[in-house]
Order: structure tokens, then sequence, then C-alpha cells
């Protein structure tokens, strides 16, 4: 089974073909692009433009490529790596790409899930945004402004350096880039509370593609609502963020009860499903699904790990769960108090005492072959489906295959699913995550392992949102569906994916904000906004 849409598979063909001419054209393009570079910069460009001549390129391109699927089938490498260190620098990329017909993908940590940060079949530059990444607060105004290239655990030290009761409600994964998570959203473990992300944005900044800088002033509400949420790479290059930060308590309050099918994890999850309109707001409980061996003789079961943020004290956080899920038997010694800071370690794995500079890091680490998908659930999944997940769980070669459920609920039921393009608001009781790692890298390992998470996608369809099955955009699934790479698709190939990430109106809106600010489709990739002349909107 291949992953390639047909576009991408002509590419591969024609670079079997003809590899020799196309190496060729491809080391013309480059020069031309270079010395297009040169004339616009008075300064020596080497300090920010890495070509594969430069020690630091494959670096550069490996390491910051975090799932290792994306690069197992041959595409293009950049012609060159961009690493701007001002605004200007992304501008003369710009003009000079456009000038030269070169593709620009726009990486700001490389966690894009199906790697389009970072490759493409057409000729392209990399504009790595890493070393943009300054981070500005304003206690008074309780605001920060942040470059795009910084590190969502970048932000959360820089909040937590001025202020023991300022945060942001974003993701988990400390080394995530803003500039692509804010893009799509941005869920996070405070959503419930605050909402996600995006919606705490207040301005931003953004680099179009006539080269213009525009503020959220300049550039307009329709420009403005469609950068938050509506997809990175689509409308032109964010260089900064404007956010609005909400208060956490002195202490907050983190638990992870696990519980197995033999204590009863099956009734545990079921129960579960109904209580996103019961918990408070102040609380986050997800749930981890996974095979694990529960015996030293290899035997395996399925464990749902049951992991919760409670923003208050463990005091107020008993009675509550005690009330409403009793069942799970939560006790005081299942809990830790601490700060919201330390909070952000514990739900990316760091071990407790860990020193916050960790949240600073930025080297890759752990870097594996990974397929993920998304679904939003609207009514409870059967137990009797849920035995069936497990069933597919215990096959022997999906080790590292794990189901993450999210409840949603509190703040999140009461924004408009139009007041960005993010639309998963009420209505939907918890999102599924659908995850799966391997080590080996043939050909073969990755058919199977792709096979298996399709497999589980389709067993899902009767349990999940219809009309549209709707998914999370920054857990990108080329799967969904793909424009045509060269720029010319229609409104029905789009909204096949389309509709799925941002329903119906909200991506009609995308397309009309699309056609108004970039009528070239000069920022593109396989799932970005398209422009169309028309569509039956």
């Amino acid at each position: 089974m291949n992953s390639l849409g047909p576009s991408t598979m002509f590419a591969y063909m024609f670079f079997l073909l003809f590899p020799f001419s196309l190496v060729n054209s491809a080391k013309d393009t480059r020069e031309d692009f270079l010395q297009c570079l040169h004339s616009q910069n008075s300064n020596s460009i080497s300090s920010f433009i890495n070509t594969p001549n430069n020690p630091s390129y494959s670096s550069l391109l490996q390491n910051y490529t975090q799932n290792l699927r994306v690069r197992a089938t041959k595409t293009l490498e950049p012609l060159v790596i961009i690493k701007p260190k001002k605004a200007f620098h992304i501008q003369t990329t710009i003009i000079c790409s456009k000038k030269h017909g070169v593709q620009i993908r726009i990486r700001s940590g490389g966690h894009d899930y199906e790697g389009l940060s970072s490759v493409s079949p057409l000729p392209f530059v990399v504009l790595d945004l890493i070393d943009l990444r300054n981070i500005t607060v304003d206690l008074a105004k309780k605001s920060a402004w942040v470059q795009a290239g910084a590190s969502l655990g970048e932000v959360y030290y820089t909040i937590a350096e001025k202020s023991s009761t300022l945060a942001f409600p974003a993701g988990v994964g400390l080394t995530v880039g803003v500039g692509g998570h804010f893009s799509g959203g941005g869920e996070g473990m405070m959503m419930r509370k605050y909402g996600i992300a995006a919606d705490n944005i207040i301005d931003a900044k953004i680099i179009n593609a006539e080269g213009k800088i525009l503020d959220r002033e300049s550039m307009g509400e329709d420009l403005f609502w469609a950068i938050r949420g509506g997809g990175g790479n689509t409308f032109g290059v964010v260089v900064a963020w404007k956010i609005n930060l909400v208060d956490v308590p002195p202490v907050v309050t983190v638990f992870n009860v696990t519980r197995t099918l033999e204590q009863n994890a099956t009734n545990l999850v079921h129960r579960w499903q109904y209580l996103g309109d019961k918990f408070p707001e102040d609380l986050a409980l997800r749930i981890f699904l996974r095979r694990v061996n529960f015996s030293q003789d290899g035997n395996t079961t399925i464990q749902a790990a049951f992991t919760s943020l409670f923003l208050g004290r463990v005091d107020r956080l008993l009675p509550i769960v005690q009330q409403h899920f009793p069942e799970l038997g939560l006790t005081k010694k299942d809990c830790i108090e601490m700060s919201w800071i330390n909070s952000t370690l514990y739900f990316a794995g760091i071990p407790n005492g860990a020193s916050l500079d960790v949240l600073l890091k930025r080297d890759p680490q752990g870097r594996m072959f990974f397929k993920g998908k998304s679904d939003y659930v609207q009514e409870p999944i059967p137990k009797n489906a849920l035995e069936k997940i497990w069933k597919r769980l215990y096959k022997m070669d999906a080790k590292m295959a794990e189901l993450q459920f999210t409840i949603l609920g509190g703040k999140m039921n009461e924004i408009s699913e139009f007041s960005i393009p993010f639309p998963h608001r009420a209505g939907n009781l918890f999102q599924i995550h659908y995850a799966l790692l391997w080590h080996e890298e043939s050909i073969k390992e990755i058919n199977w392992h792709m096979k298996w998470i399709r497999e589980l996608y389709d067993f899902m369809a009767p349990y999940v949102a219809k009309h549209p099955r709707t998914a999370y955009v920054n857990y990108r699934d080329l799967d969904l569906g793909t424009n045509n790479i060269h720029g010319n698709s229609t409104y029905q190939e789009a909204c096949i994916w389309g509709f799925k990430y941002f329903k119906v109106n909200n991506f009609n809106r995308l397309i009309q904000v699309k056609a108004t600010v970039d009528p070239d489709n000069f920022f593109r990739n396989e799932q970005s906004i398209p422009y169309l002349d028309h569509y039956a909107g």
C-alpha cells in the first residue's frame, strides 16, 4: 500500500528515469537562487544559508525531521536551508523563490506529522525559523510577544521566569515550535479552562507573498482569523505572535493512575466518556491506552493510564473526582502538588526534580518512524467496541501503538466553532489521537504499520463524528486527501480533507481569504488552503 499521491508518484518516477537531468536542473536553480539572495543582501549571506556543501546541511535536514517515515521514500532534498536571523532575510527569500519558481517549506520545530516542513516533490528551500525565538513578556498587560521559531518549552520557561501565577494554554510537547502549533490551533492540558492556544492570540506579524510585513491592524481581521488555526504554510510566514497570558494558582495537582483490563479498565474507560459536562473546567483528564507486559513470562494486557491536571490543590480535587468518578478509586497518595511550570515537565515525562533548564533544550530526541491520525467523538463508544479496540492492540507487531482520549467540554463548549478556523467545539465529547511508532526502516515494515493503523481508523468510523468525519489539522494526515502539488486543485478535491479539518463554513471562508491574500498560490503544500477561482459555496 503506497501513501504517495499521484503528483508525488510522478515526481518520484521522473527522478528514477531522469536523475542526471534533475540533479543538473537543481544545481542550476540553486545557483540562480543564491545569486538572487546575494543581490538582495548587501552583507554576506553565508551566516544564514546552508547549501549541501555546508557541513551543517545534513544535520539540519535530518535531525529536525522528527518523523523518520517521511524520509524513507525518496524525495527531493532542499536546494538550501535558510535560517533567517532577521525579517529581511525572509523577505528576500520570498522574493527570490518567486522569481525562480522555488517552493518554500516553513519549519519552526520539525514536528509536522507528515514532514511537510522538510520534504517536497518539487524544487524547494526550507525556511527554518529556529533562530527567530525571542520572547518578551509584559507582566502589566499579561501578554507576551513570541517569535515563531521559539519552542513551547522556551515559552513556558520565559513566562515562569517572570511570574509563578501566569501561564499559557498550549501543548505538552516541549520541543514543538510555536509557529506550526499556533497555526493549527494548539490543544493542551488547560483548554477546558481557557480554550486552545489560538484562542489566546491577540496579534501577529506576518510576511505575505509580496514580502510585506503586516500586523493585525494592517492585515485585517479576515487574515488574522485565518492564521489562528487555518494551518501553516498557507497565507504567509508568521514571524511573531502576541499571546494573552492566563492566570494559574501557585499550586496545581497532577496524577497518573493506571488500570489494566484485570482492574476494570474497560468499565472505567466507558464511564469516563460521560464526564465532560460534569467535571469543572479546572480539571483535565486524558486516557492513554496501550498494550503492556504484566508478568515476567511475557503475558500482556491493555493498560489505561488516567492522566490529569487540576488547577488547584489536592484537597479540592479529591471530592470532585470522588463525586463524579468514584470508580477510579483516586486517593491522595496518587496525587502530586507542584507549580504549573513543573507540571509541564511532568506531562512531558521528565523526572520529578529535574532542572527547569530542560525546557530550553531543542535537541531532537528519540526520532522514530511514526504515523498518527485523529478523530472526534460525539456519542460514547459502547463497551463491545472498546473490547474490539483492545483486540487490535493485542496484535503482536503493533507493540508501540497508543490511543489517547482527551476529554473536551468546559470552555471548549462556550467558544463558537466559527470564532477561528478550529471548529471542534460544542457537541464533541472527546478527541482520539491514534499513534503508531516503530524502529524498522524497511518498506515492508512501513507498509505493514501503515496498514494496521489505517484498518483501525476504518474500524472506528461508526463510533466517531460523521458528516463530516472530523480531524485535527495539527495531527496532519495525508490519507485524508491532498492537493495537486502543482497548484491547480479543484474545490471537490480540496474539500475532501478540508471539511474534516475545518468543517464546511470555516473551510469556505479560508478559501476566500486565500484568494484575497495569495492569489498566485505561492505558499502551498499538499494540504495548504488552495487558491480557487470559484467554489461551490
